[in-house]
C-alpha cells in the first residue's frame, strides 16, 4: 500500500464555509491520504471536524490522527522579535502554522517537538482475494472417488 500525502494551500478552503472545509478535509482523508493544511482551522472547527469525524466511524473508516503546529509556541524572549511575531502573526492570521490529518488506518501517533514532526504510519492489511483455480483435469482425489 503506498502512502499518499496530500498538500491542500489555504486559499483552497480559505473561501468555503466552515463546514465546507471540514467536509474537503474529511473527504480528502477518507480517501486513505494524509492531509497537510497550510495554517490551521479555527477552534471551532477542529471541534466540528471531530465531531464529524465521530459519527461518520464505520467498519471501513476508523477515524482521523490530527495534529496542529503552531509557530508562535515558543516565542523568543527579544521584545523585538515578539514584536515581529505578533504583527505577522496579525497579518496572517489561520495561515500561519500546519494542520496534519491522517486517517486511523494509516497514522499510528504524530509526535511534535519544537524542532521536528514525526509521523508514524503503519501499512493496512490488503485484501486479498483467494482465486479458486479450476482446472479441467480431475485432481488425485477426485480420480479415487471415480475409481
Amino acid at each position: 500500500m503506498a502512502l499518499t500525502l496530500q498538500f491542500v494551500p489555504h486559499n483552497q478552503i480559505e473561501n468555503l464555509s466552515s463546514l465546507g472545509r471540514i467536509r474537503k478535509l474529511l473527504n480528502i482523508a477518507k480517501q486513505d491520504r494524509i492531509v497537510l493544511l497550510e495554517g490551521r482551522l479555527t477552534k471551532e472547527e477542529e471541534a466540528e471536524l471531530i465531531k464529524i469525524t465521530m459519527e461518520e466511524i464505520n467498519a471501513e473508516f476508523k477515524g482521523i490522527e490530527l495534529a496542529i503546529i503552531y509557530p508562535n509556541e515558543n516565542l523568543p524572549d527579544d521584545l523585538l522579535q515578539k514584536l515581529k511575531y505578533t504583527f505577522l502573526w496579525a497579518l496572517m492570521g489561520n495561515r500561519l502554522g500546519l494542520t496534519i490529518i491522517g486517517p486511523a488506518t494509516i497514522v499510528k501517533e504524530i509526535k511534535r517537538d519544537p524542532n521536528k514532526i514525526q509521523l508514524f504510519t503503519q501499512l493496512g492489511k490488503r485484501k486479498v482475494k483467494k482465486l479458486k483455480l479450476r482446472s479441467d483435469r480431475p485432481t488425485a482425489r477426485k480420480q479415487k472417488r471415480r475409481r
